[in-house]
């Protein structure tokens, strides 16, 4: 009579498998350089984007006269408002186009990407409203105690929260491609490929 063997018992999965593990690694280096000049290259983009915001954006002209400044002209009724609003538009564009751009990207799609994406179209924002802000800086004391000048009034951003606008539809527009993409892998070109000895 056999003598019966030690129980079997099953091997313990204690996380993923070491070659998982060097894949992503190996695909955060290989994007890492990709993703920081796209990033760049978003932030850079913001100084044309607030020189547009400057151009479109209404503003107001005031003569000062020796009982303070009077309005020239019929100025829209909106233009508190109208500041922000243009530059809700203008980032809306810049992100648009930023995810249209990074999306080809064939080779290097994936989560770096995406990150190096919301973090320029960010940069971009915050470059904008600085450029324009400074290319639309409003009346110097000085200048608002002459009388008989015509001064024009300052571009401002009220709403801070319109810098979210560029980063969101930029990921949005990337996210959208990652669902329409069937595949696993979102069209990559170059998945790097399991090291030698690892698990099946």
């Amino acid at each position: 009579m056999s003598r019966p063997g030690p129980p079997f018992v099953p091997p313990r999965q204690v996380g993923p498998a070491a070659s998982d593990r060097w894949l992503g690694r190996q695909e955060l280096r290989a994007d890492r350089r990709p993703a920081v000049l796209l990033a760049l290259t978003l932030a850079g983009a913001g100084a044309p984007a607030g020189l547009l915001w400057w151009v479109l954006a209404p503003r107001a002209d005031f003569r000062i006269t020796a009982d303070g400044p009077v309005v020239v002209g019929s100025p829209s009724l909106e233009l508190l408002v109208a500041d922000d609003a243009i530059f809700v538009l203008v980032m809306a564009v810049v992100g648009l186009l930023a995810g249209l751009a990074a999306w080809p990207l064939r080779r290097h799609r994936g989560v770096t990407i995406l990150g190096a994406l919301a973090v320029g179209a960010t940069a971009a924002g915050a470059v904008a409203w600085l450029v324009g802000e400074m290319l639309g800086e409003g009346p110097t004391d000085a200048q608002l105690s002459e009388v008989g000048r015509v001064v024009t009034t300052g571009l401002d951003l009220g709403a801070t929260a319109a810098l979210a606008v560029a980063p969101f539809v930029a990921v949005l527009v990337y996210v959208l491609g990652v669902i329409v993409n069937a595949e696993d892998g979102v069209g990559r070109t170059d998945a790097p490929s399991a090291p030698s000895g690892g698990s099946p």
